[in-house]
């Protein structure tokens, strides 16, 4: 599979200070300590990789461990073994698959619903405090353009993913 191209073009100052700023808050955001806190307030005992996984479930139809992998872009061991321990905390359990009586996908228990809403509470209630001098309306806009900004991210993606799949050889894609 070969590598997409960059434009030749350098990017535009306001590309690169929303890259920049999108940077910032991604690591502001998934600090040891930020998580930590986020988990006392919520009352959840999960580290960084069982909350983004809980995450992807809550957003999605059961999925099979193979497909949150790749939604999550990490190995399918790695989800396994957090699906096990999501699995001993009653969080998720393990649901036959429609399509295929053999495999199973992984569906959110009740306490795994009532431990997002907390989570998903308490980070919302961090924003509002961080948000609380922003009129409803710049809130409004920045959430338009927030969604409309992972809406083009995520439709590169894809037209990203079918131009390698269309130039990979045979049998590589």
């Amino acid at each position: 599979m070969s590598t997409p191209e960059l434009p030749d073009a350098p990017a535009s100052p306001e590309v690169i200070e929303i890259e920049r700023a999108l940077t910032r808050i991604t690591y502001l955001s998934t600090r040891a300590r930020q998580h930590d806190r986020l988990m006392s307030l919520a009352g959840v005992p999960l580290d960084r990789a069982a909350v983004a996984l809980l995450r992807q479930v809550a957003d999605s139809e059961p999925l099979r461990p193979g497909e949150l992998a790749t939604r999550l872009g990490v190995e399918a061991s790695h989800v396994t073994r957090t699906v096990q321990q999501l699995q001993k905390a009653g969080y998720v359990t393990r649901v036959p698959d429609p399509d295929d009586r053999r495999a199973q996908r992984i569906q959110l228990t009740d306490a795994g619903r009532q431990a997002i809403d907390r989570i998903r509470d308490a980070g919302a209630r961090g924003m509002q405090l961080a948000l609380g001098d922003w009129s409803p309306e710049e809130l409004r806009q920045l959430a338009g353009l927030f969604h409309r900004m992972v809406d083009d991210f995520l439709s590169y993606a894809i037209d990203d993913d079918v131009e390698a799949e269309s130039v990979a050889p045979a049998g590589t894609a």
